[in-house]
């Protein structure tokens, strides 16, 4: 994921503006700090991000994923080559507040419940590329993962229903389908229209 973000901003020729402007012998100390409140997610990603352009930078984490951080807070230090730094910082810095973003929203819902037995979990609605990152926000923010994948578990939703000519003939064919492995789930459309079948005498 890193490596593609890397290769679609620095293109066929690299970041000309550094390589132009900055000297080639040019040092940085770079700090990471949060500019608002919230939950720290993707730093591993974002320090990536960095290594994988100059592996002899120093990256020092400052509070890890899942910290709570306030504003202004320091979150990493990276000192070394200047040019490869600002190279990498904006696809660091992308990286690090989408999942910052995602861990602190879901923070805020996983507090909000904290206090029934109800739980926050995540759907397959994630951006292409990043499903695996944006779901480790989710952990990281005190949510859980639905389905990883299509493979995952069967879930049974309307356009599922609707092509297999009710929900009674989906869920039979569903569970003739699935191993002793498989889950099956309905969606909760689906359950309400399962619940009418069965108080018309469906088996």
């Amino acid at each position: 994921i890193v490596r593609a973000a890397l290769a679609e901003d620095l293109g066929r020729a690299g970041d000309i503006t550094s390589d132009a402007v900055v000297p080639a012998d040019a040092r940085i100390d770079a700090v990471i700090a949060a500019r608002q409140p919230g939950v720290v997610a993707g730093l591993d990603a974002a320090l990536l991000a960095f290594e994988l352009l100059d592996p002899a930078l120093e990256l020092t984490t400052l509070c890890g994923d899942g910290t709570r951080v306030e504003r202004g807070q320091p979150i990493a230090k990276i000192a070394g080559a200047a040019r490869p730094v600002l190279a990498a910082e904006r696809t660091a810095l992308n990286l690090l507040c989408r999942m910052s973003g995602v861990a602190t929203a879901t923070r805020a819902l996983a507090d909000a419940v904290g206090n029934h037995k109800a739980r926050i979990v995540c759907t397959r609605k994630t951006t292409p590329g990043l499903r695996i990152l944006e779901k480790e926000a989710v952990r990281l923010g005190g949510g859980a993962n639905h389905r990883f994948g299509l493979d995952d578990a069967m879930l049974i939703k309307d356009n599922h229903v609707a092509m297999a000519g009710g929900v009674v003939p989906a869920l039979r064919r569903a569970k003739a389908a699935a191993g002793h492995l498989v889950k099956i789930e309905l969606e909760v459309d689906t359950l309400h229209q399962l619940a009418e079948a069965l108080t018309e005498g469906v088996d």
